[in-house]
């Protein structure tokens, strides 16, 4: 599993050093725009039925204030905005570089 070996801020982004020798830079408000907390994207129960969650905004001027690593899987950022519930796993952040693309390429 690829972990990250580095992580700063550099102006408005995040940059991540991955152990596989790659590089990761993310804007603030798009990390804050795809937490992946209960509180951005919902929660299920048992049956299947979504509760809450709410429809992703661009968060622009929001800054990450800090993180944590969590366990050996995950990051937890915190936003300026006071959100801090989001638990980003490794998984999660090397296929947002995908999504960060394609937000990009549609701009």
């Amino acid at each position: 599993m690829v972990k990250p070996v580095n992580i700063q801020t550099i102006g408005e982004e995040i940059a991540i050093a991955w152990s596989d020798g790659s590089e990761s830079f993310f804007p603030m408000p798009f990390l804050r725009k795809h937490s992946p907390s209960a509180e951005n994207v919902g929660e299920y129960d048992i049956f299947g039925n979504k509760y809450g969650g709410q429809a992703p905004s661009e968060h622009n001027g929001v800054q990450i204030i800090g993180w944590s690593m969590v366990g050996n899987y995950a990051i937890k950022f915190s936003f300026s905005d006071g959100h801090n519930t989001g638990l980003f796993s490794f998984g999660l952040l090397k296929g947002l570089e995908a999504k960060l693309a394609e937000e990009e390429k549609g701009d």
